[in-house]
């Protein structure tokens, strides 16, 4: 089988705090997990142009042919999420973290891998819950006037990666409107998300 490599811009998400959620009431937490891939994951993935290439129990892998539309994706499942979880208890909202690197991958017709497949969910482990971290790479393929403001979180170090990765915050929502009224440096335009 020959072997198809391409760029793409990966999307890792996780539910944050999974296993409590499953340890308290696991068929709330599955039906929970369902009603967001439902009404709110594959809706914006597919609203985005990116396709879900593998689900891992508690998150999923997506691709994107460009940066932009897989930020723009994180951003819409993120706000969707913190919109519905304003009905849910406390103790019960599922939060996602989520990680985008856009990088060469190698693709079969099931699954992608590569080095940069594995960078994009050591960003999202590194993401707080209802966050996105990106790139250096994602950070230098959005144009200047793409609406995102990210935040430099510096070189960071994570599992099974011999290099420091340059990653970045997206800020969107009232996170991005903070971040500008402070004066804090932006990367890119302001985000209107």
């Amino acid at each position: 089988m020959a072997v198809k490599r391409r760029m793409a811009a990966v999307l890792c998400a996780d539910v944050a705090d999974y296993v409590r959620l499953m340890n308290e009431d696991e068929n709330a937490t599955v039906r929970a997990w369902w009603a967001y891939r439902q009404g709110v994951i594959d809706p914006a993935v597919a609203a985005h142009g990116g396709r879900i290439v593998k689900l891992t129990g508690d998150g999923f892998f997506a691709e994107f042919d460009s940066a932009e539309r897989a930020v723009a994706c994180a951003v819409s499942i993120q706000e969707q999420i913190a919109t519905r979880n304003r009905s849910v208890d406390g103790a019960r909202r599922m939060h996602f973290r989520i990680g985008v690197n856009w990088c060469q991958i190698v693709a079969d017709h099931e699954d992608i891998y590569g080095d940069g497949v594995n960078v994009a969910a050591r960003l999202e482990a590194l993401a707080e819950p209802g966050g996105i971290w990106v790139s250096q790479s994602i950070r230098d393929e959005l144009d200047d006037d793409s609406g995102f403001a990210l935040e430099d979180m510096g070189a960071q170090r994570v599992k099974n990666i011999d290099d420091p990765i340059p990653a970045y915050r997206a800020l969107f929502g009232d996170a991005a409107g903070k971040t500008l009224e402070s004066g804090q440096r932006e990367l890119n335009a302001p985000a209107a998300c």
